[in-house]
């Protein structure tokens, strides 16, 4: 979602750091990746190239990013994770407790091509047909999160905007008739762009927790992928460890 907001008083430059930032620190910009150029920045964002360069400095700066000769401007930043295992029958009930308590407006749909870096998430060719579903969820009257959904095409013949308010989406992608037989979960702590902010009525770059979840299906199929921003003040991540898992993680 490239965007800046010009009327606050954060710098333009440091804006487009901090977007480009959270995706690196996320997993959407994998280490090894190429960087857009400072043209292709300057295009997306609407700013002057010098403006680009300067938020890519930055990231130089901080060693998220290496700019090198006839290569372009690639990622290195790379936090080793040990995944943490969990039973995914229970994660799905979980989830489709959570949306049954909560209400759903569904701002988009559409079916469309997957470009990078969802579709390295996702498991798919880039260029592949996805149904795109992006929702706003409240709680109490009040935004909670935004959340970004892509599913192969062929899965997702049962989303529309009626089934989304009715129905969780890993439910309504269960009734392609495939089972969950995994997923991998990435939380990260980013800062909120003008258009995120808007929906969720905080201030821009206030904090968010982003969750990225890639399903795949018993033969490890991808089923689908959730990418959710959660206001910080509304919502908490808890986990409940056992006596030997606290012995081998401290």
């Amino acid at each position: 979602m490239f965007s800046v907001d010009r009327k606050t008083a954060v710098p333009l430059y440091h804006q487009i750091f901090l977007q480009l930032r959270d995706e690196i620190v996320s997993g959407s910009r994998p280490f090894g990746s190429l960087m857009p150029t400072e043209q292709e920045l300057s295009e997306n964002f609407g700013v002057s190239r010098i403006t680009a360069r300067r938020a890519m400095d930055e990231l130089a700066l901080q060693h998220f990013v290496a700019r090198k000769r006839r290569v372009g401007t690639q990622v290195i930043y790379n936090l080793p994770v040990k995944p943490i295992e969990a039973d995914i029958a229970k994660a799905v009930d979980s989830l489709v407790t959570f949306g049954r308590k909560t209400k759903v407006t569904v701002l988009e749909i559409t079916r469309e091509e997957v470009g990078e870096p969802v579709a390295s998430l996702l498991g798919v060719a880039a260029g592949s047909r996805v149904v795109r579903a992006v929702r706003l969820r409240w709680l109490d009257g009040e935004p909670l999160g935004c959340t970004i959904a892509h599913v192969p095409e062929h899965l997702g013949f049962m989303i529309n905007e009626k089934s989304l308010k009715e129905a969780p989406i890993v439910s309504l992608v269960q009734q392609s008739g495939r089972k969950f037989g995994g997923a991998a979960q990435t939380i990260a702590a980013v800062s909120a762009d003008p258009g995120m902010a808007a929906l969720l009525k905080i201030d821009p770059i206030a904090p968010l927790l982003r969750v990225t979840r890639a399903f795949h299906d018993e033969d490890g199929g991808p089923m689908l992928l959730t990418q959710a921003y959660y206001r910080a003040d509304r919502y908490q991540v808890r986990f409940d460890l056992q006596s030997n898992t606290i012995q081998a993680a401290f």
